[in-house]
């Protein structure tokens, strides 16, 4: 008997495996993969550069107000100029399947991404002064003063990231991962470097001036590969062509899904501003290590999805459809479990990683305490990603603008009633409850796509 469960048990370990070893095998699969390793290398390297902040730094004023200067043009760059990424490459596909002349959509892309990044790096300088006062009111002049400095170094990042992110997006059309992926390791190697040998003589600017230059060095190159590949390519732009209006109608609707998305940000360290100096550095190393574990799926598979999705649809609904639950099954049971590990290595982690000079035995314990809590919404936001993309790839937009706003308006009203009841904790459990719920109304929603589009 104890032979026959063996060989059962063989046989289904087997059958697993030849399994595993097909869908690996599959170009969607193999892309993943590929984007995967390069991922892992490059967020690797990031958060070796985290680890030099955290240790440099500690949870100090310094950190506060290099995020807080951070937050417009990330938050500009991530809203506006991701959406309209994100909008482009489905709607770029649908042109190349009429055969129509490519390069001047390209060029009517880069000119929006220029006008929009423009109109608001202009926004961005006039409302800082108004913005860093009443958002994070009740500091000294020399805080905001050093908000403003590192501002100044960042805000041209804006045209740089968003043009980076489209270069990007046309790489990734045409399967040219490994570029898109590994071209964002720049930033971090000059970030160590500036750390390492030029803290004294940049002062409180050493982060933001190290970003900027590392954001150049990202474009140089992407914009190198674009041309030496013969991807990028320019013509006389034409904004009357049809998937171009189509794709400017998808724009305000996904514009907005992701600026009350990108909210949820604002919102917890507006609040966390109101507690403790160190607190907005305390919630963002809490969710250093899980965005390193999450940022490495969400970037490979957003990177290939949006694609894959774009062309998939087009030819077949029903395969798309079917593609997309399989793998988010087998993508949240993977993800939870790697999540369980993490929250039971929490502790460990956070010592080994961060606790040397400025960061303290006290500061491992808060830390840890918010990355167990951020852990808890990883498999969420993993699969709820994969489930954006899918629906970005069939415009539906508008669903996720509307769900965005329900999250921001109750994310403000939980992190309200749950900070004073639990401090800083209290802003990273009203998140996670925000990012659990989002995931699986978006979820049943695609199921209800599903049954409208192809039936059963």
């Amino acid at each position: 008997m104890d032979k026959v469960t063996g060989f059962l048990r063989e046989g289904k370990i087997q059958a697993l495996i030849k399994r595993l070893t097909v869908i690996a095998q599959k170009p969607v699969s193999k892309n993943i993969i590929l984007v995967l390793f390069i991922t892992v290398f490059v967020r690797g390297l990031g958060f070796y550069k985290e680890s030099v902040v955290a240790g440099e730094f500690g949870l100090s004023q310094q950190l506060d107000t290099f995020y807080i200067a951070m937050l417009i043009p990330g938050f500009i760059t991530t809203v506006f100029l991701g959406s309209f990424k994100n909008v482009f490459i489905p709607n770029y596909i649908s042109e190349m399947k009429t055969g129509n002349n490519m390069s001047s959509f390209q060029t009517m892309g880069f000119l929006v991404v220029m006008g929009i990044s423009l109109v608001f790096l202009l926004f961005a300088f006039l409302v800082t002064d108004v913005y860093i006062k009443n958002f994070f009111s009740g500091h000294t002049e020399e805080y905001y003063r050093s908000i403003k400095v590192q501002f100044y170094f960042l805000a041209p990042c804006i045209i740089l990231w968003g043009l980076s992110a489209l270069i990007t997006g046309l790489l990734n059309i045409s399967n040219e991962f490994k570029y898109s992926s590994i071209d964002t390791i720049f930033i971090p190697i000059v970030i160590v470097i500036g750390v390492f040998f030029f803290k004294e003589l940049l002062g409180r600017s050493v982060l933001a001036v190290s970003t900027l230059i590392g954001s150049i060095l990202n474009f140089a190159f992407l914009f190198f590969i674009g041309f030496k590949k013969k991807i990028i390519s320019f013509g006389k732009p034409d904004f009357n062509n049809h998937n171009a209006i189509l794709m400017f109608k998808q724009v305000p609707a996904k514009a907005t899904s992701g600026f009350l998305t990108g909210l949820t940000s604002v919102t917890d360290q507006f609040f966390a501003a109101q507690l403790a100096v160190g607190s907005i550095a305390a919630i963002n190393y809490g969710s250093k290590i899980p965005a390193f574990i999450t940022g490495l799926l969400i970037f490979a598979m957003s990177n290939v999805l949006l694609p894959y999705f774009s062309k998939k649809v087009m030819d077949n609904k029903r395969k798309a459809f079917d593609d997309l639950f399989k793998l988010l099954k087998w993508l949240f049971l993977s993800c939870s479990i790697v999540a369980i590990v993490a929250i039971f290595l929490s502790d460990f982690a956070v010592q080994l990683f961060f606790e040397r000079k400025e960061f303290t035995r006290e500061n491992t314990i808060v830390v840890s305490m918010l990355q167990k809590i951020t852990l808890v919404y990883a498999p969420f936001t993993i699969c709820g990603m994969v489930l954006v993309n899918f629906l970005t790839s069939i415009n539906k937009n508008v669903f996720m603008a509307w769900l965005s706003m329900g999250a921001f308006v109750i994310n403000i009203i939980l992190d309200y009633i749950l900070m004073k009841l639990y401090g800083v904790y209290g802003i990273s459990l009203a998140t996670t409850v925000i990012y659990v719920a989002r995931s699986l109304i978006l979820f049943k929603f695609t199921l209800n796509q599903k049954k409208s589009l192809i039936g059963g």
